[in-house]
Formats: structure tokens, sequence, C-alpha cells
């Protein structure tokens, strides 16, 4: 083990293949389970953290390693060197618009697997910044029924279409469609001066989605009450503050309802 890793050490490590891609798990807690894919750079102590407030509300917390070194610390120096292989890998679109990160093929087989394991009526599944679109496109598995997006930052806003665009393929937003006009939501997360996050994500979900499409937005302007900054990105890691009546404890206690009114078996 090495010293990162040692903080992850309450974690149960497991190895999972799937696609012909083998990659690290780590899990914790019992319960049904949610799938917490990780931000830039990696599973960081703050991602850990939140997988282990995920355990602690009584669900499995299944934490897949999909790029960076799992227990090492955020660092600007970190996320540099994380960016440019994400960016250039076939498995994240993070360019591309009207098009699903392949990477989400592999984490659909994951969410399967896991709901064989722990039960339940099915899956939560929570994405963040570079991943936070993934959970969107696992919702064409029926498994999945609490998908949270937590500042979805892909595509990147590099045009007016970028910014719009949900980081999903026409095909894979219609079946979207269909499972929210059947009765699942989609949860989403934002602060209100993240640019890499923009508005006109949000609205397309809402256009797309209607009621199905919650959207939780952050205040983040200069002056707000909460002294939130404006550079203010990851809404339940690097920017929580758990402190009662903060807006970021308040998003997370409704994430975790969210995962109890979907996931728990008398849902």
């Amino acid at each position: 083990m090495t010293d990162h890793a040692a903080v992850l050490a309450d974690f149960t490590c497991t190895q999972e293949t799937f696609e012909g891609k083998t990659r690290d798990v780590y899990r914790m807690g019992s319960g049904p389970a949610v799938v917490v894919i990780h931000e830039m750079p990696g599973l960081t102590t703050e991602v850990a953290d939140f997988g282990r407030r995920v355990a602690a509300a009584g669900f499995t917390a299944v934490l897949p390693v999909l790029f960076g070194e799992p227990g090492r610390p955020l660092s600007v120096g970190y996320t540099a060197t994380s960016i440019l292989p994400g960016c250039v890998s076939k498995e994240f679109a993070a360019l591309a618009t009207g098009r699903t990160s392949a990477i989400t093929t592999w984490l659909r087989a994951l969410a399967a697997k896991v709901h064989d394991e722990c039960g339940g009526p099915g899956v939560g599944a929570v994405g963040m910044c570079f991943t936070g679109g993934f959970a969107l496109a696992m919702m064409v598995d029926d498994r999945v029924l609490a998908p949270v997006l937590s500042q979805p930052s892909l595509p990147l806003a590099l045009t007016k279409k970028h910014r719009a665009d949900v980081g999903i393929s026409d095909a894979d937003l219609a079946r979207v469609k269909e499972r929210v006009a059947d009765g699942t939501c989609v949860l989403g997360l934002r602060f209100t001066g993240d640019k890499m996050v923009p508005a006109a994500r949000f609205e397309t979900l809402r256009s797309e989605l209607g009621d199905g499409f919650i959207a939780v937005e952050i205040d983040s302007s200069p002056g707000n009450p909460y002294g939130i900054k404006r550079i203010a990105h990851s809404v339940l890691t690097n920017d929580f503050v758990d402190e009662p009546g903060h807006p970021t404890r308040d998003a997370l206690d409704q994430v975790l309802a969210f995962f109890a009114d979907r996931l728990t078996p008398a849902a």
C-alpha cells in the first residue's frame, strides 16, 4: 500500500474487469449501491470523504478509480498533470458535442454487478466535474434510479454549442427522456458563477427533462451571503462546507435524501 492509498485503509479495495479493462474499486458500507465517480485529478481525500458520508447514510459507496493515484491529495500541479491525458483519452468525450463518453459502458457494467451484490430497487450514481455527466449516461440502464450530476463539466465549455451540450448522444438522451417520463428524476448541482458548468447546460436539461430535472444552483456571485468564492466548483468535495445551513451542506443533505427516496426498499 502506498502512503497515499493508506488514507483509504478503511475502504475495501477490489479489482473489477469489464470491457477488457481492469480497475481498482474502493467500497464501504452496506445497503443499496451508490457509484461515486471521482472528479479530476482522481480519487482524492475529499472524494473519499464524500464516499464515507454516503456509506454513513445507509448505502454501499462504490468508488471506481478511473484516473490518478488513489488517495493522493488535491493540488494544482496534480490537477494540471491529469487534465491533458483526460482530454485526449478516447474514453472521455471532453471536446465533442452530442457524444457519450465510452467509459460509461464500463460504469454501467459496474453498476449492474454491484446491484446484484448489494440488492435494493436499484443503484445511485454521482458524477463530478469531468465525470459529472456520466451519471446521466448511466441512466440508459434501468438499474440506475438515482443519478446525480455534480458540476457536470463535459464537454468543455469552448463554444456556445459546447456550453449547452449535456455530454451524451441523441440516442442516449432519448432513452433518458423515456426513463424520466416513467418517473426517474435527475438531480443536478452547480455554483452559479462556475464557468466550467455554464447555466446553458442546466437550461438544456430543464428543456429536455422538464420537471424530471431537479436543479440545485448555489449562489457564488460577488457579495453572496455565505462568502462562497466566485471560482467555487466542487459542490460535494473541495468547496463543501460541513456546517448546518450552509448551501453546500444543504446540497449534500438533498443528495442523500434523493438516494433514500429512490433506493430504499420501501421507495
